[in-house]
């Protein structure tokens, strides 16, 4: 959805807020196990958010309508402010914290919330800038750009990993530059036929 510069980063006020109240409850009058516990699940929570991240980028956002459609005018227009509003994502994430304090210990739940949501955010901060920011050649930047532009390219089916190219790898969807992933070799294939 086509959001003005207010709500395009109104997350990066919003979910920082909403992860610290979720981090406060989850570790009120908390036990050291309990602090230790919040912190392995905040870590699982972020490394989740990168599988997550992939998974939703590759499947829903490039094959389930209407997410496809949306998605497809980011393709055709990258540096349009084009986004999950806050309005959306912080009820999704409060809603994500409050099902896993069924299933969880509070302090578990509470890290893994946060981590999710500290992924996202990271997520949402370096989409921003790899569409928005200068990079510096050789800079870690420049590396995500120039990865992210190859999923960019017309035609493309690899590169969905914005955070990392982990997952890109582990699924054989990684494109570097002159040499397509498996998916591209795939589409080609079926084009042709």
């Amino acid at each position: 959805m086509r959001l003005n510069r207010w709500s395009y980063r109104a997350d990066y006020a919003v979910l920082p807020l909403l992860a610290s109240a979720v981090g406060l409850v989850s570790l009120w009058h908390a036990s050291p196990w309990q602090i230790e516990a919040w912190l392995a699940s905040a870590l699982a929570g972020i490394a989740g958010w990168t599988l997550l991240e992939y998974g939703l980028h590759r499947w829903l956002l490039h094959r389930v309508q209407p997410f496809r459609r949306l998605h497809e005018a980011h393709h055709a227009h990258p540096s349009e402010l084009i986004g999950t509003p806050a309005w959306l994502s912080a009820p999704l994430f409060a809603a994500t914290w409050l099902a896993l304090a069924q299933e969880m210990p509070r302090s578990a739940a509470g890290g893994a919330a946060v981590g999710l949501m500290l992924g996202y955010l990271a997520y949402s901060l370096l989409h921003d800038a790899v569409h928005h920011l200068r990079a510096s050649p050789g800079s870690w930047l420049a590396g995500a750009k120039r990865r992210h532009a190859l999923h960019h390219r017309p035609g493309a089916s690899s590169n969905f990993g914005v955070t990392t190219g982990v997952w890109d790898r582990v699924f054989r969807t990684a494109a570097e530059p002159g040499r397509p992933s498996d998916d591209d070799r795939h589409s080609e294939s079926m084009t042709r036929r």
